[in-house]
């Protein structure tokens, strides 16, 4: 048996590197030769695997036998052969190894950021930072309620636009405000994939983000159904005279979530002949196989931004809310690629693009007023319940039943997300509570229990001499942990390495949803190891203080609080994180800034 050949895809030397700069791309096909050798007589298949695949598949072996071979990732891939033979019960070879390397992607055909202008400004061409000068795809925006907003998907300094809707709210009539390009921008007979961020603030229509129709009503739709109650990649062609679609939907993800942030993705595979759908980063169900009837062709219809044709020439479903980092790319990105779209890694390090969603810290504060966030621009107010008040720039809680609370979700928790706070346990009142006893910090609350949240549990105590009077006394111990508590009492998260102490302390968990794992940080060191989770979607209050399990709310914390803050996006590592919290972040709440 040769080692095997492609045309797409050159095969590395066997000394050393040497793979030069690599060809093709991920999701980008390549044919691959294997051939037997004379001496081969009783070789009846080939089985071959990528290190990415999890399984061999198996290939009938005349004397050549030619597959493609489809990388999900860049750089260097390896290509495991090897022979099966008739005699026996089917003995299989040695296995050869091949090495081939794979360029990255081409990038984006179109890239829309919406940070040209400010709110107001008045301007009304959002620039395509993707393509080459003499081919861009700039976007109009047309209507007055089409504009551009301070809230951003990247974070400081971006820009995102905004349609039919007040920033932060629902406006109470329809509204007709959109972005359109001058023409098509993906060729649609050909493997293409569009996505954005999408900030919706009203579920009660059908709301296309994205869309591209021709003059005979061909074309793709990326759009949320209340009547599915989810979103939906919609495919549409003629039949016998008759407008046809197929769809790829989130079947098994409830809506959306309202006033947060999402990425959602479509991807259409010409080769395969499938649509598939993808929030944040990850499937959605499996891929839709479309009719034979169905045969897209290239539409000359305009590239639209929050609104989809109809049948009658006409526009509708009119998106409301949030819009931002819009992305075309001729070609079906694999799995692995769209989930690094939704990551927005930088181009200059590890660091992801987060954006601050809320921030309260009580210093300047006092009593039971409630406390505002003047930081994130979101506006959201914490709302201070049972006896909890704010005592010299702390909030404090009595661990019975004061709580703070504001509406929710602040969050999409399907979302990658950083939470960030600062606690000092009351000892004396936990010194009072049971083994077993768990207290939420921070966290977002489900329909029916706990989406996530930064816990304090009591596993036991500890005895100790009291140095001035010499008594024996007892203090708690526990451990911090970050994740879910479920509504059986167990729970899902990753916990502290060292026993709890008393505090101040700095708590951040992170959850990367395209990873689908969680991290915790005590102070400036990650506690654990990176923890597979899977999340539930928030659909109630988000709670300092108290936590919602098995239908009720318990779980009270006791003691004082100084900071709190939340990001859309993952931090990449602690050294993010430190730029994120800002001077201080490991202790000490007299030292923090911000």
């Amino acid at each position: 048996m040769t080692t095997p050949a492609g045309a797409v895809y050159a095969v590395c030397p066997d000394d050393g590197d040497g793979c030069g700069l690599g060809t093709g791309g991920p999701g980008v096909a390549g044919p691959f030769t294997f051939a037997k050798s004379p001496e081969d007589k009783d070789i009846v298949a080939f089985e071959y695997k990528l290190a990415t695949d999890t399984a061999w598949t198996q290939v009938p072996a005349t004397d050549t036998a030619t597959v493609s071979i489809t990388p999900a990732l860049a750089g260097v891939q390896v290509l495991s052969v090897r022979a099966l033979s008739k005699t026996g019960s089917g003995l299989r070879g040695e296995t050869t190894a091949v090495r081939f390397k794979v360029a990255e992607g081409a990038g984006p055909s179109g890239l829309w950021h919406f940070d040209d202008a400010a709110p107001g400004s008045g301007a009304r061409l959002a620039t395509d930072a993707a393509t080459t000068p003499g081919s861009r795809h700039d976007l109009t925006l047309h209507e007055a309620a089409a504009d551009w907003s301070a809230f951003s998907r990247t974070g400081e300094g971006g820009r995102s636009l905004w349609l039919n809707a007040s920033t932060g709210s629902t406006e109470p009539t329809e509204q007709t405000g959109y972005a359109e390009a001058s023409g098509p921008v993906v060729n649609t007979q050909s493997s293409f994939t569009v996505s954005a961020w999408a900030y919706p603030t009203d579920d009660t229509a059908s709301r296309t983000l994205l869309s591209q129709t021709g003059s005979d009503d061909r074309g793709f739709e990326l759009t949320y159904s209340p009547e599915l109650g989810r979103w939906v990649f919609l495919l549409h062609w003629y039949e016998n005279g008759e407008r046809k679609s197929v769809s790829a939907d989130a079947e098994a993800a409830p809506g959306i979530t309202l006033n947060a942030w999402t990425h959602v993705a479509g991807v259409y595979d010409a080769d395969a002949h499938t649509l598939s759908l993808f929030v944040n980063g990850r499937r959605q169900g499996a891929a839709a196989l479309l009719p034979a009837a169905a045969l897209p062709t290239a539409v000359d219809g305009a590239f639209q931004i929050g609104r989809a044709g109809t049948t009658y020439g006409s526009y509708e479903n009119y998106w409301k809310g949030g819009v931002d980092e819009v992305a075309t790319y001729q070609t079906a990105l694999p799995d692995t690629e769209v989930a690094k779209t939704a990551k927005l890694l930088s181009p200059y390090g590890p660091a992801r693009a987060v954006e601050l969603v809320a921030s309260w810290q009580p210093q300047g504060s006092t009593g039971t007023a409630p406390l505002a966030d003047t930081t994130s621009g979101y506006g959201r107010s914490l709302q201070l319940n049972g006896g909890a008040s704010v005592v010299d720039g702390a909030i404090v809680l009595d661990g019975v039943d004061d709580s703070v609370t504001a509406p929710g979700p602040v969050i999409e928790d399907r979302e990658s997300f950083t939470v960030s706070t600062e606690v000092e346990l009351d000892t004396d009142a936990v010194n009072a509570k049971p083994d077993g006893y768990a207290a939420q910090i921070v966290g977002q609350r489900s329909a029916d229990g706990s989406a996530w949240g930064l816990w304090y549990q009591r596993t036991g105590y500890q005895e100790y001499i009291d140095e001035e009077t010499g008594e024996l006394l007892t203090k708690p111990v526990g451990f911090w942990r970050f994740g879910r508590l479920n509504n059986d009492g167990t729970f899902t998260t990753v916990d502290s390495d060292e026993i709890a102490s008393a505090g101040p302390v700095r708590l951040t968990g992170v959850f990367d949803a395209q990873e689908g794992k969680i991290r915790l940080y005590v102070g400036s060191a990650q506690n654990g190891a990176d923890m597979a989770y899977t999340a539930v979607t928030g659909s109630g209050e988000f709670a300092v203080g108290k936590g919602f399990t098995n239908d009720t709310w318990g779980h009270y914390l006791p003691g004082r609080i100084t900071d709190i803050r939340l990001w859309v996006g993952a931090a990449a590592d602690a050294t993010q994180i430190a730029d994120m919290v800002g001077p201080g972040w490991d202790g000490a709440s007299d030292r923090m800034s911000n």
